[in-house]
Protein backbone atom coordinates (compact mmCIF):
# COMPACT_ATOMS: atom_id res chain seq x y z
CA UNK A 1 0.00 0.00 0.00
CA UNK A 2 1.34 3.47 -0.93
CA UNK A 3 1.95 5.59 2.16
CA UNK A 4 0.05 8.87 2.40
CA UNK A 5 1.88 12.00 3.53
CA UNK A 6 0.01 15.11 4.64
CA UNK A 7 1.94 18.34 4.05
CA UNK A 8 0.80 21.34 6.12
CA UNK A 9 2.36 24.68 5.10
CA UNK A 10 0.98 28.16 4.40
CA UNK A 11 3.63 28.67 1.67
CA UNK A 12 2.01 27.42 -1.54
CA UNK A 13 5.38 27.14 -3.31
CA UNK A 14 6.63 24.84 -0.55
CA UNK A 15 3.47 22.75 -0.76
CA UNK A 16 3.94 22.30 -4.49
CA UNK A 17 7.69 21.65 -4.52
CA UNK A 18 7.81 19.29 -1.55
CA UNK A 19 4.74 17.48 -2.82
CA UNK A 20 6.39 16.89 -6.18
CA UNK A 21 9.61 15.67 -4.52
CA UNK A 22 7.74 13.02 -2.59
CA UNK A 23 5.31 12.08 -5.37
CA UNK A 24 8.27 11.29 -7.63
CA UNK A 25 9.40 8.53 -5.26
CA UNK A 26 5.94 6.99 -4.98
CA UNK A 27 4.21 8.60 -1.99
CA UNK A 28 0.57 9.70 -2.05
CA UNK A 29 0.32 13.40 -1.15
CA UNK A 30 -2.38 15.41 0.62
CA UNK A 31 -1.98 19.12 1.33
CA UNK A 32 -3.31 21.73 3.79
CA UNK A 33 -2.49 25.44 3.70
CA UNK A 34 -3.05 26.24 7.38
CA UNK A 35 -3.10 24.60 10.80
CA UNK A 36 -6.88 24.35 11.14
CA UNK A 37 -7.18 22.63 7.76
CA UNK A 38 -4.27 20.38 8.64
CA UNK A 39 -5.96 19.19 11.84
CA UNK A 40 -9.18 18.44 9.97
CA UNK A 41 -7.39 16.51 7.22
CA UNK A 42 -5.29 14.57 9.71
CA UNK A 43 -8.41 13.33 11.47
CA UNK A 44 -10.33 12.63 8.27
CA UNK A 45 -7.56 10.99 6.24
CA UNK A 46 -5.31 9.47 8.97
CA UNK A 47 -2.09 9.87 6.91
CA UNK A 48 0.97 7.72 7.53
CA UNK A 49 3.13 10.79 8.17
CA UNK A 50 2.62 14.55 8.58
CA UNK A 51 5.14 17.04 7.23
CA UNK A 52 4.41 20.17 9.25
CA UNK A 53 5.61 23.75 8.95
CA UNK A 54 6.12 25.65 12.21
CA UNK A 55 5.43 29.28 11.26
CA UNK A 56 1.81 29.56 10.14
CA UNK A 57 -0.56 32.51 10.65
CA UNK A 58 -3.56 30.82 12.28
CA UNK A 59 -2.26 27.95 14.42
CA UNK A 60 1.50 27.37 14.49
CA UNK A 61 3.09 23.96 14.07
CA UNK A 62 3.75 23.56 17.79
CA UNK A 63 0.06 23.96 18.64
CA UNK A 64 -0.99 21.68 15.78
CA UNK A 65 1.36 19.03 17.14
CA UNK A 66 0.00 19.40 20.67
CA UNK A 67 -3.55 18.88 19.44
CA UNK A 68 -2.62 15.92 17.27
CA UNK A 69 -0.90 14.24 20.21
CA UNK A 70 -3.90 14.80 22.52
CA UNK A 71 -6.29 13.16 20.07
CA UNK A 72 -6.26 9.32 20.33
CA UNK A 73 -7.13 9.06 16.64
CA UNK A 74 -4.01 10.97 15.55
CA UNK A 75 -1.62 10.59 18.49
CA UNK A 76 0.49 7.88 16.83
CA UNK A 77 0.98 9.57 13.44
CA UNK A 78 4.67 10.50 12.99
CA UNK A 79 5.32 14.24 12.58
CA UNK A 80 8.28 15.69 10.72
CA UNK A 81 8.62 19.42 11.42
CA UNK A 82 9.83 21.36 8.41
CA UNK A 83 10.83 25.00 8.91
CA UNK A 84 13.25 27.80 8.12
CA UNK A 85 13.98 28.23 11.85
CA UNK A 86 17.46 26.95 12.71
CA UNK A 87 17.91 27.78 16.39
CA UNK A 88 18.50 24.85 18.74
CA UNK A 89 15.74 26.07 21.06
CA UNK A 90 13.26 25.91 18.19
CA UNK A 91 14.12 22.29 17.57
CA UNK A 92 13.90 21.46 21.26
CA UNK A 93 10.45 23.08 21.40
CA UNK A 94 9.35 20.90 18.49
CA UNK A 95 10.46 17.71 20.19
CA UNK A 96 8.90 18.77 23.50
CA UNK A 97 5.42 19.07 21.97
CA UNK A 98 5.72 15.68 20.28
CA UNK A 99 7.47 16.01 16.92
CA UNK A 100 9.39 12.92 15.79
CA UNK A 101 11.94 14.61 13.56
CA UNK A 102 13.02 18.07 12.42
CA UNK A 103 14.32 19.47 9.10
CA UNK A 104 15.26 23.02 8.23
CA UNK A 105 14.45 24.77 4.95
CA UNK A 106 15.79 24.58 2.33
CA UNK A 107 16.59 20.87 2.23
CA UNK A 108 17.96 18.63 -0.48
CA UNK A 109 15.41 16.18 -1.93
CA UNK A 110 17.56 13.20 -0.94
CA UNK A 111 17.77 14.41 2.68
CA UNK A 112 13.99 14.89 2.83
CA UNK A 113 13.32 11.47 1.31
CA UNK A 114 15.71 9.75 3.72
CA UNK A 115 14.12 11.36 6.78
CA UNK A 116 10.64 10.44 5.54
CA UNK A 117 11.67 6.87 4.77
CA UNK A 118 13.31 6.44 8.18
CA UNK A 119 10.28 7.77 10.05
CA UNK A 120 7.87 5.54 8.16
CA UNK A 121 10.11 2.50 8.72
CA UNK A 122 10.28 2.86 12.49
CA UNK A 123 6.66 3.89 13.15
CA UNK A 124 4.06 1.12 13.57
CA UNK A 125 1.01 1.51 11.35
CA UNK A 126 -2.15 2.42 13.25
CA UNK A 127 -5.16 1.92 11.06
CA UNK A 128 -8.19 4.17 11.48
CA UNK A 129 -10.39 1.10 11.73
CA UNK A 130 -8.36 -0.12 14.69
CA UNK A 131 -8.80 3.20 16.49
CA UNK A 132 -12.54 3.29 15.85
CA UNK A 133 -12.91 -0.32 16.96
CA UNK A 134 -11.84 0.71 20.46
CA UNK A 135 -14.74 3.18 20.74
CA UNK A 136 -18.28 2.28 21.86
CA UNK A 137 -20.98 1.87 19.23
CA UNK A 138 -24.37 3.21 20.32
CA UNK A 139 -26.70 6.09 19.76
CA UNK A 140 -28.35 7.32 22.92
CA UNK A 141 -31.69 9.00 23.40
CA UNK A 142 -31.00 12.74 23.48
CA UNK A 143 -33.37 15.11 25.29
CA UNK A 144 -33.06 18.86 24.87
CA UNK A 145 -34.46 20.92 27.75
CA UNK A 146 -35.11 24.65 27.35
CA UNK A 147 -37.48 27.49 28.16
CA UNK A 148 -38.71 30.57 26.36
CA UNK A 149 -37.03 32.86 28.88
CA UNK A 150 -34.62 32.62 31.81
CA UNK A 151 -35.47 31.99 35.43
CA UNK A 152 -37.88 29.09 34.92
CA UNK A 153 -35.72 26.34 36.40
CA UNK A 154 -34.37 24.60 33.28
CA UNK A 155 -31.09 23.54 34.87
CA UNK A 156 -32.71 22.32 38.09
CA UNK A 157 -35.28 20.34 36.14
CA UNK A 158 -32.80 18.83 33.67
CA UNK A 159 -30.26 17.77 36.31
CA UNK A 160 -32.90 16.19 38.56
CA UNK A 161 -34.49 14.40 35.60
CA UNK A 162 -31.08 12.92 34.79
CA UNK A 163 -30.75 11.71 38.38
CA UNK A 164 -34.23 10.19 38.26
CA UNK A 165 -33.35 8.34 35.06
CA UNK A 166 -30.27 6.84 36.71
CA UNK A 167 -32.41 5.28 39.44
CA UNK A 168 -34.78 3.79 36.88
CA UNK A 169 -32.56 2.43 34.12
CA UNK A 170 -29.32 1.58 35.97
CA UNK A 171 -27.51 2.56 32.80
CA UNK A 172 -25.29 5.39 31.61
CA UNK A 173 -26.93 8.82 31.77
CA UNK A 174 -25.25 12.13 30.92
CA UNK A 175 -26.35 15.59 32.00
CA UNK A 176 -24.75 18.35 29.92
CA UNK A 177 -24.90 22.05 30.72
CA UNK A 178 -24.31 23.65 27.33
CA UNK A 179 -24.27 27.43 27.84
CA UNK A 180 -20.68 28.53 28.56
CA UNK A 181 -20.35 31.29 31.13
CA UNK A 182 -23.71 30.48 32.72
CA UNK A 183 -22.88 27.27 34.55
CA UNK A 184 -24.40 26.77 38.01
CA UNK A 185 -24.28 23.03 38.70
CA UNK A 186 -20.57 22.90 39.53
CA UNK A 187 -21.06 25.57 42.19
CA UNK A 188 -24.22 23.89 43.47
CA UNK A 189 -22.47 20.53 43.84
CA UNK A 190 -19.27 21.91 45.34
CA UNK A 191 -17.13 21.06 42.32
CA UNK A 192 -14.10 23.09 41.20
CA UNK A 193 -14.41 25.54 38.27
CA UNK A 194 -15.13 23.73 35.03
CA UNK A 195 -13.25 24.33 31.77
CA UNK A 196 -13.88 21.13 29.75
CA UNK A 197 -16.79 22.54 27.73
CA UNK A 198 -14.72 25.64 26.92
CA UNK A 199 -11.84 23.49 25.69
CA UNK A 200 -14.13 21.50 23.43
CA UNK A 201 -15.73 24.62 21.94
CA UNK A 202 -12.37 26.40 21.51
CA UNK A 203 -10.87 23.61 19.41
CA UNK A 204 -11.59 22.70 15.82
CA UNK A 205 -14.51 20.47 14.84
CA UNK A 206 -12.01 17.73 13.98
CA UNK A 207 -10.78 17.76 17.58
CA UNK A 208 -14.22 17.00 19.03
CA UNK A 209 -13.59 13.26 19.29
CA UNK A 210 -15.40 10.62 21.29
CA UNK A 211 -12.41 10.16 23.56
CA UNK A 212 -12.01 13.88 24.20
CA UNK A 213 -15.68 14.26 25.10
CA UNK A 214 -15.54 11.18 27.29
CA UNK A 215 -12.55 12.56 29.20
CA UNK A 216 -14.46 15.82 29.80
CA UNK A 217 -17.19 14.08 31.83
CA UNK A 218 -17.11 14.15 35.64
CA UNK A 219 -19.11 12.27 38.27
CA UNK A 220 -20.20 13.14 41.78
CA UNK A 221 -21.83 10.89 44.36
CA UNK A 222 -23.70 8.86 41.75
CA UNK A 223 -23.35 7.09 38.44
CA UNK A 224 -24.57 10.26 36.72
CA UNK A 225 -22.00 11.70 34.31
CA UNK A 226 -21.74 15.46 34.03
CA UNK A 227 -20.47 17.87 31.39
CA UNK A 228 -20.62 21.24 33.14
CA UNK A 229 -20.33 24.79 31.86
CA UNK A 230 -18.05 27.46 33.25
CA UNK A 231 -19.42 30.26 35.41
CA UNK A 232 -17.35 33.10 33.89
CA UNK A 233 -19.77 35.40 32.00
CA UNK A 234 -17.21 36.26 29.27
CA UNK A 235 -17.17 32.62 28.14
CA UNK A 236 -20.60 33.09 26.56
CA UNK A 237 -18.76 34.14 23.38
CA UNK A 238 -17.97 30.46 22.79
CA UNK A 239 -21.67 29.82 22.17
CA UNK A 240 -21.04 31.11 18.64
CA UNK A 241 -19.10 27.92 17.75
CA UNK A 242 -22.10 26.12 16.30
CA UNK A 243 -20.30 23.37 14.39
CA UNK A 244 -18.44 22.32 17.54
CA UNK A 245 -21.77 22.02 19.35
CA UNK A 246 -23.13 19.71 16.67
CA UNK A 247 -20.05 17.50 16.90
CA UNK A 248 -20.23 17.52 20.71
CA UNK A 249 -23.87 16.40 20.87
CA UNK A 250 -23.23 13.69 18.29
CA UNK A 251 -20.37 12.34 20.40
CA UNK A 252 -22.35 12.55 23.65
CA UNK A 253 -25.06 10.39 22.10
CA UNK A 254 -22.43 7.68 21.64
CA UNK A 255 -21.52 7.62 25.31
CA UNK A 256 -24.78 6.96 27.17
CA UNK A 257 -28.24 5.52 26.84
CA UNK A 258 -29.77 8.88 27.81
CA UNK A 259 -28.31 12.35 27.32
CA UNK A 260 -30.03 15.32 28.94
CA UNK A 261 -29.03 18.66 27.41
CA UNK A 262 -29.55 21.84 29.40
CA UNK A 263 -30.04 24.31 26.53
CA UNK A 264 -30.92 27.31 28.68
CA UNK A 265 -33.44 29.86 27.44
CA UNK A 266 -34.44 31.21 24.05
CA UNK A 267 -33.23 30.09 20.65
CA UNK A 268 -29.63 31.17 20.09
CA UNK A 269 -28.02 29.76 16.97
CA UNK A 270 -26.31 26.86 18.75
CA UNK A 271 -29.64 25.72 20.21
CA UNK A 272 -31.27 25.85 16.79
CA UNK A 273 -28.48 23.66 15.41
CA UNK A 274 -28.60 21.16 18.29
CA UNK A 275 -32.38 20.65 18.54
CA UNK A 276 -32.66 18.62 15.28
CA UNK A 277 -30.14 16.19 16.82
CA UNK A 278 -32.42 15.57 19.81
CA UNK A 279 -34.83 12.65 20.06
CA UNK A 280 -37.29 14.95 21.81
CA UNK A 281 -37.51 18.39 23.39
CA UNK A 282 -38.86 19.35 26.81
CA UNK A 283 -40.15 22.90 27.31
CA UNK A 284 -40.22 24.33 30.82
CA UNK A 285 -42.71 27.01 31.89
CA UNK A 286 -44.57 28.27 34.94
CA UNK A 287 -48.35 28.31 35.21
CA UNK A 288 -48.48 32.09 34.87
CA UNK A 289 -49.85 34.18 32.01
CA UNK A 290 -46.57 35.67 30.68
CA UNK A 291 -44.47 32.46 30.67
CA UNK A 292 -47.36 30.67 28.96
CA UNK A 293 -47.54 33.33 26.24
CA UNK A 294 -43.77 33.26 25.73
CA UNK A 295 -43.80 29.47 25.50
CA UNK A 296 -46.60 29.58 22.95
CA UNK A 297 -44.42 31.79 20.74
CA UNK A 298 -41.47 29.45 21.32
CA UNK A 299 -43.53 26.48 20.10
CA UNK A 300 -44.37 28.43 16.96
CA UNK A 301 -40.68 29.18 16.39
CA UNK A 302 -39.81 25.50 16.88
CA UNK A 303 -42.44 24.59 14.30
CA UNK A 304 -40.69 26.94 11.86
CA UNK A 305 -37.53 24.91 12.52
CA UNK A 306 -39.45 21.82 11.33
CA UNK A 307 -39.55 20.17 14.77
CA UNK A 308 -42.53 17.89 15.20
CA UNK A 309 -45.09 19.12 17.74
CA UNK A 310 -45.54 15.60 19.07
CA UNK A 311 -41.84 15.59 20.03
CA UNK A 312 -42.35 18.73 22.17
CA UNK A 313 -43.23 17.87 25.77
CA UNK A 314 -44.33 20.69 28.07
CA UNK A 315 -43.58 20.58 31.80
CA UNK A 316 -45.23 23.10 34.11
CA UNK A 317 -42.62 23.82 36.77
CA UNK A 318 -44.32 25.70 39.59
CA UNK A 319 -41.25 26.51 41.65
CA UNK A 320 -42.95 28.71 44.27
CA UNK A 321 -46.48 29.06 45.52
CA UNK A 322 -48.35 31.82 43.72
CA UNK A 323 -52.05 32.65 43.81
CA UNK A 324 -51.91 33.63 40.16
CA UNK A 325 -50.90 30.14 38.97
CA UNK A 326 -53.31 28.54 36.54
CA UNK A 327 -54.40 24.92 36.75
CA UNK A 328 -53.28 22.41 34.15
CA UNK A 329 -56.44 22.71 32.02
CA UNK A 330 -56.13 26.48 31.90
CA UNK A 331 -52.48 26.17 30.89
CA UNK A 332 -53.42 23.78 28.06
CA UNK A 333 -56.13 26.12 26.78
CA UNK A 334 -53.91 29.21 26.76
CA UNK A 335 -50.91 27.35 25.36
CA UNK A 336 -52.75 25.42 22.67
CA UNK A 337 -50.56 22.42 23.44
CA UNK A 338 -50.76 19.39 25.71
CA UNK A 339 -49.02 19.37 29.09
CA UNK A 340 -46.98 16.28 29.97
CA UNK A 341 -46.60 16.92 33.70
CA UNK A 342 -46.89 19.47 36.49
CA UNK A 343 -44.30 19.86 39.26
CA UNK A 344 -45.75 21.18 42.51
CA UNK A 345 -43.85 23.84 44.48
CA UNK A 346 -41.16 22.51 46.84
CA UNK A 347 -38.79 25.43 47.53
CA UNK A 348 -37.72 24.04 50.91
CA UNK A 349 -36.65 20.73 49.36
CA UNK A 350 -34.52 22.40 46.69
CA UNK A 351 -33.01 24.78 49.24
CA UNK A 352 -32.04 21.83 51.44
CA UNK A 353 -30.53 19.97 48.47
CA UNK A 354 -28.50 23.07 47.59
CA UNK A 355 -27.27 23.31 51.16
CA UNK A 356 -26.23 19.64 51.02
CA UNK A 357 -24.55 20.16 47.63
CA UNK A 358 -26.62 17.49 45.96
CA UNK A 359 -29.71 17.13 43.75
CA UNK A 360 -33.23 17.12 45.22
CA UNK A 361 -34.04 13.70 43.75
CA UNK A 362 -30.93 12.28 45.41
CA UNK A 363 -31.35 14.21 48.66
CA UNK A 364 -34.89 13.00 49.41
CA UNK A 365 -35.76 10.12 47.05
CA UNK A 366 -39.07 9.42 48.84
CA UNK A 367 -40.37 12.98 48.55
CA UNK A 368 -43.39 13.94 46.43
CA UNK A 369 -41.11 15.95 44.14
CA UNK A 370 -38.78 12.97 43.61
CA UNK A 371 -41.76 10.79 42.76
CA UNK A 372 -42.94 13.36 40.22
CA UNK A 373 -39.51 13.32 38.57
CA UNK A 374 -39.51 9.50 38.55
CA UNK A 375 -42.90 9.50 36.82
CA UNK A 376 -41.56 11.88 34.14
CA UNK A 377 -38.49 9.64 33.77
CA UNK A 378 -40.67 6.54 33.35
CA UNK A 379 -42.71 8.21 30.61
CA UNK A 380 -39.47 9.20 28.88
CA UNK A 381 -38.14 5.64 29.09
CA UNK A 382 -41.36 4.37 27.55
CA UNK A 383 -41.01 6.76 24.62
CA UNK A 384 -37.37 5.76 24.18
CA UNK A 385 -38.27 2.07 24.08
CA UNK A 386 -40.95 2.69 21.44
CA UNK A 387 -38.45 4.51 19.24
Amino acid sequence: MTEKILIVDDDLDTLRLVGLMLQKVGYQISAASNGEQGLAKALEERPDLILLDVMMPDIDGYEVTRRLRKNPATSAIPILMFTAMTQLDDKVSGFEVGADDYLTKPTHPTELQNHVKALLARTPKVLAAEVEAQLPEQHGYVIGVLSARGGLGVTTFASNLAAALISRVQDDVIFAELTPGQGTVALDLGLPPQTALNEILEGSVAEVTLEKVKSALVTRNSALKLLLASDKPKDISLAANVRQYEALVTKLSGLARFVILDLGSGLPEFVQSVLPLCSETILILEGLANPIQHTKMLIEDLADLKLERKALHVIVNNRVRNEGQLNVNQVKDKLGHSVASVLTPAPELFAQALKSQTLAVVSQPASVTAQQFHKIAEALIEREQKK
